[in-house]
C-alpha cells in the first residue's frame, strides 16, 4: 500500500537538516552546493517532501560535520 503521507522519521530528519543548518549560519542554496547536491532537492528533503536515500544522508551529515545518526534522533 502506498503512503500518500511523510512517515515520522522522515519530518524528524527534515526538522534536524534544517535545524543544524541554521546553527551553522549557512543558506540552503550554499549548503546545497558545497555538499554538491541539486538546490531543489535539498530543499524538498529539508521540507520533509522527499524520501531521502541513506546515501544522501550522509552526504548532508558530512556537510554539517555531525553524525549521521544525530539527523535521525527525535527530540
Amino acid at each position: 500500500m502506498k503512503r500518500t503521507h511523510p512517515g515520522k522519521l522522515r519530518t524528524i530528519v527534515a526538522t534536524n537538516i534544517r535545524r543544524v543548518r541554521h546553527e551553522r549560519g549557512v543558506s540552503q542554496q550554499d549548503f546545497a552546493l558545497a555538499i554538491e547536491m541539486d538546490r531543489t532537492y535539498f530543499g524538498a528533503v529539508e521540507r520533509g517532501e522527499r524520501n531521502v536515500s541513506i546515501d544522501n544522508l550522509e552526504r548532508i551529515a558530512l556537510g554539517l560535520d555531525v553524525p549521521a545518526w544525530q539527523l535521525l534522533k527525535g527530540m
